[in-house]
């Protein structure tokens, strides 16, 4: 992470308040030292994160040289940035996590929906995998159920900081924040009519079951084919009156 892209806001001279105060992090909450601390909440991330022991020591770090960084003959910092997100992913479905991303969804920091009909609804981060390095971080809105691409500076977070399961734990543990789904819809138009779905279909499709139906029609009474032709341009141009 750059050192360049952090927060107003100062750090505390520790590792966790130097990395959750910068700026790309903006989606992140700060985990509690006594949550890291509790072994309990650790398990099986010894497995999925190489050097484990040295990550730990370097995430729990009270006096880190946010000029510097780590040594890197001592400390990978892409792997303790990686610990502190799995880790981070478990916090927050946690009763004190899901209150303090309650507190960014209220503020909007991970920002708004962009379909129109959504009514600016807020979102919330949601992971596409639970794994490290397969997916970058989208955001939810509740409203539409859709998962959308977040604001630049936030949108090279890895997924697995958040997890695919955060934002439906956060509606099941506060269900009276779920909105309605949208009443409105947007619908094709053309010169005020609605634009009808056969209008829509490709001219080779229309073709191949035009020749479906004149290989039906062999035996049987067909149209001239001046009136076939008009027929299938009127079905090409179909509007629909509202």
């Amino acid at each position: 992470m750059s050192h360049n892209s952090r927060r107003s806001k100062s750090s505390d001279g520790s590792w966790v308040g130097w990395f959750v105060n910068l700026e790309v992090n903006a989606f992140l909450c700060r985990v509690p030292y006594d949550y890291i601390e509790d072994k309990f909440n650790l398990t099986g991330l010894e497995t999925m994160v190489p050097n484990f022991p040295q990550a730990l020591d370097a995430l729990l770090d009270t006096e880190f040289d946010t000029e510097y960084g780590f040594n890197p003959m001592e400390t990978d910092s892409e792997t303790t940035a990686q610990l502190y997100g799995l880790i981070h992913a478990r916090y927050i479905l946690s009763p004190l996590g899901i209150d303090k991303m309650y507190m960014k969804y209220k503020r909007g920091d991970f920002g708004f929906c962009p379909r129109i009909y959504c009514d600016g609804q807020l979102m919330l981060p949601v992971g596409l995998t639970d794994r490290i390095g397969e997916s970058h971080v989208k955001v939810y809105c509740p409203r539409c159920q859709d998962v959308y691409q977040p604001q630049d500076r936030c949108a090279v977070l890895d997924g697995s900081m958040f997890g695919s399961s955060f934002p439906h734990m956060f509606f099941m543990q506060l269900p009276h924040l779920l909105p309605e789904p949208p009443i409105e819809k947007y619908t094709p138009r053309i010169y005020g009519f609605k634009v009808h779905k056969s209008a829509l279909v490709p001219a080779s499709t229309e073709s191949t079951a035009s020749n479906n139906n004149d290989s039906n029609c062999n035996n049987q009474n067909t149209l001239p084919s001046s009136v076939d032709s008009t027929q299938n341009l009127r079905r090409r141009f179909n509007f629909t009156l509202t």
